[in-house]
């Protein structure tokens, strides 16, 4: 059955005035059609989106037109995709480039925003993308840990137009319905890390994360199975230490290797590699050779190869993380009632020179 054929009769007469308006005023902004129409703003995203995967109506920099003679009936040019993550000069930027690949291959645009990890309130921006980008869909790596973040789901969730989270989950609504997303499996990756130091025959493996980092609960969960199933000693080291920027970083390490010494631990998985190298060449200053003293695995992967010595390394698929996002909001702009898609993407080990038998 077409879309065309699924509609209701309220919502056949509401498109039909929505074309009848577009084919006398050429350009409308969507909140002058909610006016027009006396629906509200989300009611008419809505009907905007299953007129535009019709082919029906095209997308513009503030507002909705026709589509012009030379746009064909299954050509999504113009499609616009907002772009909003927490930053623009670490993990996210390989993210951004799988996305942009992905998008030229569909013939879209990506429109690319830079958020923060201190940002209390992200709906400003993604609001600002819409409404003023005009943008056909979202794909978004939203603060989870802010006040603000449920509310933010939740409006997500009630614009009418594609919304695919990058490596977060939500649900909103009354009945909990998953929002699409794409994430990497961060406690593979680190369960990935633990058997490979296993099978070098270390029998105590420590962990060490960044405070605040929304993907170190996930590597802590596959650490902590990966130890149990694979029958490890469990006194050894669980820390979380402050960003490798911050001047606390180095007390804060120099504890986490005095119990690392202490408690006989052998091997360290860092999140993420600006801690890991950072711990490495504390190791470097008290005379504790890497990985003949103690084998360190980095999670993340970003710069951990460019070291010395390089180091072993957790690398999560950012950039399939990117161009998977964008296909699933092609995917769904082409069939608006498809079922919800979650994407759960699996990280890589590279096995480089901070790893080896335990030499004590």
């Amino acid at each position: 059955m077409s879309g065309s054929e699924q509609r209701g009769p309220l919502q056949a007469t509401r498109q039909a005035r929505l074309l009848e308006a577009l084919q006398r005023d050429g350009v409308l902004r969507v909140s002058d059609l909610s006016e027009t129409l006396g629906s509200s703003v989300v009611t008419i995203r809505r009907d905007i989106a299953r007129l535009a995967a019709e082919g029906l109506v095209r997308r513009v920099h503030g507002g909705v037109t026709l589509p012009s003679t030379d746009d064909g009936p299954d050509t999504p040019t113009g499609r616009a995709l907002g772009m909003l993550v927490p930053s623009l000069d670490y993990y996210w930027p390989h993210v951004a480039r799988g996305a942009e690949e992905a998008a030229r291959e569909l013939d879209m645009r990506v429109v690319l925003r830079g958020s923060s990890y201190e940002t209390v309130n992200d709906k400003p921006q993604l609001a600002r993308l819409l409404d003023q980008q005009g943008v056909d869909a979202l794909v978004v790596a939203p603060r989870m840990d802010a006040p603000t973040a449920q509310g933010t789901i939740e409006w997500l969730a009630g614009t009418g137009i594609p919304v695919v989270l990058l490596e977060r989950t939500a649900a909103a609504g009354p009945h909990h319905a998953v929002l699409e997303s794409v994430v990497t499996d961060h406690a593979l990756g680190a369960a990935m890390a633990v058997r490979h130091l296993a099978s070098l025959g270390h029998r105590r493996v420590g962990l060490v994360l960044a405070e605040n980092s929304p993907t170190g609960p996930h590597v802590r969960r596959g650490w902590a199975e990966a130890v149990a199933d694979c029958g490890l000693d469990t006194t050894t080291v669980d820390e979380r230490v402050p960003d490798a920027a911050q001047p606390e970083c180095t007390a804060a390490l120099d504890a986490v290797l005095d119990r690392t010494l202490a408690s006989g631990t052998t091997a360290l998985l860092v999140h993420a590699d600006a801690e890991a190298i950072a711990l490495v060449q504390r190791c470097e200053e008290r005379h504790l050779t890497i990985p003949g003293d103690l084998s360190v695995i980095a999670y993340d992967d970003e710069v951990a190869g460019m070291f010395s010595p390089p180091l072993t390394a957790v690398r999560p698929p950012r950039r399939s993380i990117g161009r998977a996002a964008v296909r699933l909001v092609a995917d769904r702009l082409a069939d608006p009632d498809r079922p919800t898609h979650r994407i759960v993407i699996s990280p890589a080990l590279r096995i480089r020179g901070s790893s080896a038998a335990p030499g004590r």
